[in-house]
């Protein structure tokens, strides 16, 4: 299998989803409420329908998991498979805020070998295909996140929410983390591989399409994804949902 160039054939049909998430809002998005409580828009869908039909063309034999379908959720069989988040940050997607993001996360023996991040509203493109080779695409120029120099600055965090938990307060103490700014989809991943922030901490929450695409462009750009324990993080559990993170960039390891 050439994840390379899998995942470089996926980046131009990456592109045209993030124009047409973007086409779909300008024009009105239709929107409603999940059964899990959480919103969900036909711009939602559609990126859905387009990046799915895109990798099925691309890679037939590797089964999807996305979050919009029910499709393959209950196969705990799957080794090998794509995790799709069509659009993760949707209240930002719906709020005319530019955070979201269009994600898909290739797993190889339940490990994350490949993934992109497209963040339409930012045009900031982010994908790997492998150790040392996680990569930026923004305004035609490509840049290696591997070779990004380090800044010498105080550790700055993301969080999920302005309000610390004890338990991660306690992780940031035992980092060093001086500042944290608030973020919420997973461009947040994709920020601490470029090394514009130094990690991130979450207690157990949301699900592995969530994190799929992030684990494997940060781990490319030499950082680490892990849980509070320090164990590895293994796709393809039976509820598919996310153990406790912190995700660290190369330039505090």
């Amino acid at each position: 299998m050439n994840i390379k160039k899998i995942i470089e054939d996926l980046i131009d049909p990456f592109l045209k989803a993030g124009d047409l998430s973007i086409s779909l809002r300008e024009e009105g998005l239709k929107k409603e409420i999940k059964s899990d409580n959480t919103p969900v828009s036909n711009g939602d869908l559609e990126v859905n329908k387009f990046i799915t039909k895109k990798i099925s063309e691309i890679t037939p034999d590797i089964p999807i998991i996305s979050e919009e379908t029910s499709e393959n959720k209950d196969n705990a069989q799957l080794k090998n498979f794509w995790l799709v988040d069509p659009i993760d940050g949707t209240y930002d997607y719906i709020n005319n805020l530019e955070e979201f993001t269009i994600n898909a996360g290739l797993i190889i023996n339940n490990k994350p070998a490949a993934g992109l991040i497209y963040a339409p509203a930012k045009k900031r493109m982010f994908y790997s295909y492998g150790e040392g080779n996680a990569f930026e695409l923004s305004n035609g120029e490509t840049t290696k996140l591997n070779e990004k120099a380090s800044v010498t600055r105080p550790i700055k965090f993301i969080s999920y929410s302005n309000k610390i938990k004890p338990e991660i307060q306690k992780i940031y103490q035992d980092i060093g983390v001086v500042e944290n700014v608030r973020m919420k989809s997973s461009l947040k991943f994709c920020v601490v591989a470029a090394g514009e922030y130094d990690g991130y901490v979450a207690e157990p929450r949301a699900y592995e399409w969530d994190i799929a695409a992030g684990h494997a462009i940060l781990i490319h750009s030499g950082g680490t994804v892990t849980d509070f324990n320090g164990s590895e993080i293994l796709y393809g559990k039976k509820d598919l949902k996310n153990p406790s993170l912190i995700l660290k960039s190369k330039n505090i390891l």
